[in-house]
């Protein structure tokens, strides 16, 4: 949603604590980009990680799992949940937040301007959710935002 050009477009991937659905949805959208030829990569941040204290370590272990079942290795420098700052918002170029009932009270409540300029996802969490159920359902959409993206390509200039 940034007026700045770029030579790369950004997704912003947001859910609760950057632990689970936004993390799976960045690594997997960021290794299945490197097959298509269209500029765009994703970062990932929480809208409440600050008020979340149940995430151990730097990534959810079925997200760990879910990866390497897909051949998708994480960096050995793999970081830590980011809490959502205002920043992030700025850099971004398409904003989705994994599900709309959760998420869309948290953005109104701490960034109120941004929150009709994100796309909403229905992608549960494990409380609502089976693992693979939620993953399934985001490796799709994914792979749909994916299909999307390729179709709006710019004309390179000549």
């Amino acid at each position: 949603m940034s007026e700045s050009p770029r030579s790369v477009s950004q997704v912003l991937f947001l859910c609760s604590g950057n632990y689970y659905r936004s993390r799976y949805a960045e690594l997997l959208f960021n290794t299945h980009i490197q097959d298509e030829i269209i500029p765009w990569r994703s970062f990932s941040r929480g809208l409440v990680v600050d008020r979340i204290s149940n995430n151990i370590g730097p990534i959810s272990q079925v997200v760990q799992h879910r990866l390497a079942t897909r051949g998708i290795h994480l960096p050995a420098d793999i970081r830590f949940p980011v809490q959502l700052l205002e920043p992030d918002l700025l850099a971004a170029d398409l904003i989705i937040a994994m599900k709309e009932a959760e998420h869309r009270p948290m953005f109104a409540e701490r960034f109120p301007a941004w929150t009709d300029r994100a796309e909403y996802w229905h992608i549960d969490d494990v409380d609502y959710a089976r693992p693979e159920d939620a993953l399934d359902a985001l490796e799709r959409n994914v792979r749909q935002l994916i299909d999307r993206l390729s179709q709006f390509q710019p004309l390179s200039a000549s």
